[in-house]
């Protein structure tokens, strides 16, 4: 055979392959090239997508920590001053007992120094009553001088 008919059919077998390739081998690859390149590119506008939305989500976070710190702070600040009204409420009414036991104590100290007077008187009375029988050497009845001793005991 001649090398140029050989070069010829070669060229031909060639130009065929070219055409075949093109015609159904091709399109399909460039179609999947394609369809991988707009994964790629969707994956990356979801992405910076997510990333912006990470970042609207991390500064409204902060935004609620800090809302719910301030809300804490007040919370707090509020359960300072009603234990502070409760304190000076307590002191308002301990000092209020504290008055009335003084009160009671000083009613009873009275009480207990009028009966202490009145025995006192009593007990000078009946004193009297003896130095009176002591000088006048005789007894003197009680019974028959109770008016007497009854102003005795107011005179003192």
């Amino acid at each position: 055979m001649n090398i140029n008919a050989t070069l010829f059919l070669q060229a031909i077998v060639f130009a065929i392959l070219v055409w075949f390739t093109m015609r159904f081998i091709w399109p399909p690859i460039t179609k999947a090239l394609d369809e991988r390149a707009q994964k790629i590119a969707d994956g990356l506008k979801a992405a910076e997508l997510a990333k912006s939305e990470l970042a609207t989500a991390n500064k409204k976070v902060d935004e609620q920590l800090a809302q719910a710190r301030g809300e804490t702070t007040k919370q707090l600040a509020d359960a300072e001053k009603r234990a502070a009204a409760i304190v000076d409420a307590a002191k308002v009414r301990a000092e209020e007992e504290g008055a009335k036991i003084v009160a009671a104590a000083k009613a009873e100290a009275e009480q207990q120094a009028a009966r202490a007077r009145e025995a006192l008187r009593e007990q000078v009375a009946a004193l009297a009553v003896k130095g009176a029988e002591q000088i006048l050497q005789r007894e003197v009845n009680a019974s028959v001088h109770a008016e007497l001793l009854g102003r005795l005991k107011t005179e003192l």
